[in-house]
């Protein structure tokens, strides 16, 4: 079974709690073997909001990437997630970054997720569990890319998600 990497994030309400509950409710369906600490980053795109909380995890499972989508699509329904403007704010978002090698590309889903290697709120913590993690489409480790991402001054370490709140 490939890897796949998710990202997690929220802005709204107890964002840690959100990153906490949304990997509990991926494990229905997602064997999760590493978690990425969490960062406190500024929004992009639509910057009139709060700033979010991230996170990456690794893992497997038994579903293909299309039946993956509609079940992280769920989870974040079933949190409560209803759509709102364009790269808003929201309570969960989960995205699929990468599928192991695959490489997908029709009107739902992309993968690899075409924003991520803009984005160093996926990066950094991409990097921290998977330093040497070579994206589909890249020749560069996840490491590497992080280093040199627009808007690494964005990032900052918030702690572990497992640790007592903050």
């Amino acid at each position: 079974m490939p890897t796949v990497f998710l990202s997690l994030g929220s802005n709204l309400g107890d964002r840690l709690a959100y990153l906490r509950e949304a990997r509990r409710r991926l494990e229905r369906q997602v064997r999760i073997d590493k978690v990425s600490s969490v960062y406190d980053t500024d929004p992009v795109g639509y910057e009139d909001q709060p700033p979010f909380l991230n996170a990456v995890v690794q893992g497997w499972t038994v579903l293909e990437p299309m039946p993956l989508l509609d079940f992280v699509k769920d989870v974040e329904e079933e949190m409560g997630r209803v759509p709102t403007t364009h790269w808003g704010p929201r309570l969960i978002d989960i995205d699929i970054l990468t599928f192991g090698r695959l490489r997908v590309e029709t009107l739902d889903l992309i993968i690899p997720h075409p924003e991520m290697l803009k984005r160093a709120f996926v990066l950094v913590p991409l990097a921290e569990i998977a330093p040497h993690f070579v994206i589909p489409g890249t020749t560069a480790g996840a490491l590497d890319l992080a280093a040199r991402a627009p808007g690494l001054d964005s990032v900052r370490y918030y702690g572990k998600m497992d640790e007592e709140e903050k």
